[in-house]
């Protein structure tokens, strides 16, 4: 693996993988088809909350979205695709019908980040990739998801492994972070994780909990109607990454997670944050940051930052249910 060189400038935040195309399907019709992968949605996030990041993903020829963070082509393969089936009596069904390259220590910049976000979908994500971002990132998020995935051999049906048989289980003093979905954190085991590093199980509308070497933090959730559970985990680990960046304590990020994650699951599609919300979220952060170095010991009154950035509190910021794609409001029949 490369060097880094002396004294070399640090940047930001490094998201590595892959963009994809999903297909939403309800009642054996599509529904929708828009821009997917958990670098997406993350890098909206911190795109849209001005945080400066890197970003590297493999498409194929045939990748036809216009993104801030142009990708890496495999001429000779196919964009990433994964076909979501919704029915009202069953969970979502995920499923591959179509995957790129992975991505190779190769393709990572020899450079210095402040956090590096490892969140591959479809099995981009390789043990040397995430040494490579160990060793060039002060603090590694990894997403549970991209480690555990394997798919059917004949439908691409999405299918979890334990973390010890992934491959990667060797990696995991090393990084800083692991999140996980509630389902997702049945393929591990916590209590032998949170000791190597800190454990985020996200539990959708109940919120999120912290698994620290000696502490164990709820994070309330936000409510909001739910139209497309499709990346809202990811906004979830962009908004707590922010919130870390922003230099709030992990419990706090974990809210500002939650309230990006809420946003998400009101969309088809990348959500459109509001600029007024996202100002008010900017004013609340550093309105908590001020509030924190003032006090003479640590403050943990949590749930009066949870208020304060609750949508109730927003009177005019359009945080209500809508159908959109892509940021684009749709009729809803």
């Amino acid at each position: 693996m490369a060097r880094q060189t002396p004294n070399s400038p640090h940047r930001r935040v490094l998201i590595v993988g892959n963009y994809c195309h999903d297909v939403l399907i309800q009642n054996n019709t599509v529904v929708a088809e828009t821009l997917g992968g958990a670098a997406s949605f993350i890098s909206n996030v911190l795109d849209s909350s001005s945080v400066s990041c890197d970003l590297i993903s493999k498409v194929g020829r045939d990748f036809k979205y216009d993104v801030a963070h142009p990708p890496i082509v495999a001429p000779e393969k196919e964009t990433t695709v994964f076909k979501a089936y919704f029915d009202l009596a069953a969970d979502r069904v995920l499923k591959r019908v179509a995957a790129c390259d992975p991505i190779l220590p190769s393709d990572i910049p020899d450079s210095r980040f402040d956090i590096g976000m490892a969140v591959g979908v479809g099995g981009e994500i390789l043990p040397e990739t995430l040494e490579k971002m160990v060793e060039i990132c002060d603090v590694v998020a990894v997403d549970i998801q991209a480690l555990i995935r394997v798919f059917d051999p004949v439908d691409g049906a999405v299918k979890l492994v334990d973390l010890k048989e992934s491959g990667f289980r060797h990696l995991m003093g090393k990084i800083g972070f692991l999140k996980a979905s509630s389902d997702e954190a049945l393929f591990m085991d916590v209590e032998e994780m949170r000791r190597l590093c800190c454990v985020v199980v996200t539990s959708g509308e109940k919120g999120c909990r912290i698994y620290d070497k000696d502490d164990e933090t709820v994070v309330p959730p936000f409510v909001a109607k739910q139209v497309d559970p499709t990346g809202a985990g990811d906004s979830f680990l962009g908004g707590l990454v922010v919130g870390l960046v922003e230099g709030l304590d992990v419990p706090d990020a974990a809210l500002l997670g939650n309230l990006f994650g809420s946003v998400t699951v009101e969309h088809i599609g990348q959500p459109k944050f509001d600029l007024t919300m996202l100002q008010r979220v900017k004013d609340e952060v550093q309105r908590r940051k001020k509030q924190c170095n003032l006090s003479s010991s640590h403050n943990n009154d949590h749930d009066e930052f949870h208020a304060r950035l609750s949508p109730a509190r927003f009177q005019d910021s359009p945080l209500q249910p809508k159908l959109l794609v892509n940021g684009h409001l749709c009729d809803r029949s």
